[in-house]
C-alpha cells in the first residue's frame, strides 16, 4: 500500500510540530529558523499605521538579534542564542564625506538617550535622503545627552548644541537654533517625533515659523510617486488623510524600519552663524515631582512588576517607593486581587515601553512577554533560572524575590544617606 502512495501529498510530521510547542527542547531553535525562512508573510502594515503580525506565523530576528515573539507561543520568547547573533551579517559602513544636502531629525533624547520613536525617524530620513545622491542625515541634539549607539542609528552629521538652558523647557532658545540651521544649511526636510515630549510642539513652533503646512501624526510615506505623498492620522485619530510630503515632518512611532544593516559615520558639526545670545522668555522653574503610582504604564519609565512569585507584597510596595518605579503586574497577580487591573502588564493588559522592566517572580507567559517587547532593559528576579522571562531578561537574578528585594532596599537606602551626607 505504501508504494501506490502519492509522495506529493504533505503530511504532517507530528514530532516536528512538537518541537516547535515546546520551547525548551535543544532542536526547537534550529526548527523555528527554518521555518521562519519559508516564504511566509509575518508582517505587514495595517491600514491605521500599526503593525500587524501573522498570529499563526514563527516569529523573526529582529534587527538587534534579538528573537520577536508570534501570538500564537510557538516561537521561543527571549533573545538570540550567541551562535544565532554571529551569524548576523556584519554591518556595511555607511559615510558621506561632502554632503550636497541634509534631512534634519530634532529628536526627543528622553532620559537623553534615542528612543524607539527617534530610531524609527532617523529610519525614515534615509528612506528620504536615498532619493538624492550625496545627502546626509543630520541629528540635533539639545543639551546633555548618554548615547552612545549614534552609528547605530543612522547618524552622518551630529549637531550637538550644548548648554544649561537646554536642560529644561526652552523652546524659544532651540527655535532660534533651528531658524539658524535653516539659513545656513535649508535641509530638504525637518523631521520631529510628534510627541508631548517636545517634539511635537517644536516641530509646530518651526513649520510656522518656516510658513509651512507641517504633516502631523505621519505614520506612512509612499516614495514612488512623484511628488512623494504620506498619509496622516487625521480626525483625531480616526482617519487617514493623503497629501503632499512638506518640509516640515512629525511622524509617529513605526513610520519605517530602524537603521539595521549599515554603521554611520556620526561626524561633528558645527554651524558656522550661530544665533545671538538672548533671553529666554520663558523660565523653567524646574521638574515636579510626581507620585510614580499616578503615571500610566504606558508613559512610565521604570516599571516593578510583581507576579504569582511574590509572597511580600508589602516588601513589594516598598520597593516600588524607594525606587521611585510605577507599579505594575502580571495577570495572574491582577487575578489573584494583589493588583488592579489597570495594573496589568501584557497583550490582554497595557503593551509598555519602558527603558527598565523590572519583572519580580514572573515566569513569562507569552501575552505578558509580548506587552514588554518594545522595553529597552528588562531584569529578571525569579526562583527558576529556565523559565522564559529569565530568558528575555538582560540581567536575571536567581533567587528569592523577598530577600533580593529586602536587598535592594537596604542597598537604595544606604545610597541615598550617603548623598544626602555629601550634600
Amino acid at each position: 500500500m505504501s508504494e501506490n502512495m502519492n509522495n506529493s501529498t504533505l503530511r504532517r510530521d507530528p514530532r516536528r510540530e512538537w518541537i516547535l510547542r515546546n520551547r525548551l527542547h535543544p532542536q526547537h531553535s534550529e526548527i523555528a529558523t527554518e521555518d521562519s525562512s519559508s516564504d511566509v508573510l509575518h508582517e505587514w502594515m495595517g491600514p491605521q499605521g500599526i503593525k500587524r503580525k501573522a498570529p499563526h506565523n514563527i516569529g523573526f530576528i529582529g534587527p538587534n538579534g534579538i528573537r520577536r515573539i508570534d501570538r500564537s507561543g510557538t516561537q521561543q520568547a527571549g533573545s538570540a542564542s550567541r551562535k544565532e547573533i554571529a551569524q548576523q551579517p556584519s554591518r556595511r559602513s555607511h559615510q558621506i564625506q561632502h554632503p550636497q544636502q541634509y534631512i534634519l531629525v530634532v529628536a526627543d533624547m528622553t532620559g537623553g538617550r534615542l528612543s524607539a520613536q527617534d530610531k524609527d525617524i532617523l529610519g525614515l530620513a534615509h528612506q528620504l535622503a536615498a532619493k538624492k545622491a550625496e545627502t546626509a542625515v543630520m541629528l540635533v541634539v539639545f543639551g546633555e545627552h548618554k548615547e552612545a549607539a549614534f552609528a547605530e542609528a543612522g547618524v552622518d552629521r551630529l549637531l550637538h548644541i550644548e548648554g544649561e538652558a537646554f536642560d529644561g523647557f526652552s523652546p524659544d532658545l532651540r527655535l532660534a537654533w533651528l531658524t539658524a540651521i535653516e539659513r545656513e544649511l535649508h535641509p530638504d526636510y525637518w523631521l520631529f517625533p510628534d510627541s508631548g515630549l517636545g517634539g511635537g510642539d517644536l516641530g509646530r513652533r518651526l513649520a510656522v515659523e518656516l510658513d509651512v503646512h507641517a504633516a502631523t501624526g505621519l505614520w506612512q510615506v509612499n516614495l514612488k510617486e512623484q511628488p512623494i505623498s504620506c498619509v496622516c492620522r487625521a480626525a483625531a485619530s480616526t482617519q487617514d488623510l493623503t497629501r503632499e510630503l512638506p518640509r516640515v515632518i512629525l511622524a509617529l512611532s513605526e513610520c519605517a524600519e530602524p537603521i539595521s544593516d549599515s554603521l554611520h559615520a556620526v561626524q561633528e558639526f558645527n554651524l558656522v552663524r550661530q544665533p545671538l545670545d538672548q533671553l529666554p522668555r520663558i523660565q523653567d522653574l524646574g521638574a515636579v515631582a510626581v507620585d510614580p503610582a499616578s503615571v500610566s504604564l504606558a508613559e512610565a519609565e521604570f516599571i516593578l512588576s510583581g507576579g504569582n512569585g511574590i509572597r511580600d507584597w508589602d516588601g513589594f510596595h516598598q520597593t516600588a517607593e524607594i525606587l521611585g518605579a510605577t507599579e505594575g503586574a502580571s495577570r495572574v497577580a491582577v487575578d489573584d486581587g494583589y493588583m488592579p487591573r489597570d495594573r496589568q502588564v501584557g497583550a490582554t493588559g497595557t503593551w509598555v515601553t519602558a527603558r527598565v522592566y523590572m519583572a519580580v517572580g514572573i515566569s513569562g507567559a507569552i501575552q505578558h512577554l509580548q506587552g514588554i517587547q518594545s522595553c529597552d532593559k528588562v531584569i529578571c528576579i525569579n526562583t527558576d533560572a529556565g523559565c522564559d522571562m529569565v530568558k528575555r531578561a538582560d540581567l536575571a537574578l536567581i533567587g528569592d524575590s523577598t530577600e533580593i528585594l529586602a536587598a535592594v532596599r537596604r542597598k537604595v537606602s544606604e545610597l541615598k544617606q550617603e548623598k544626602r551626607h555629601v550634600a
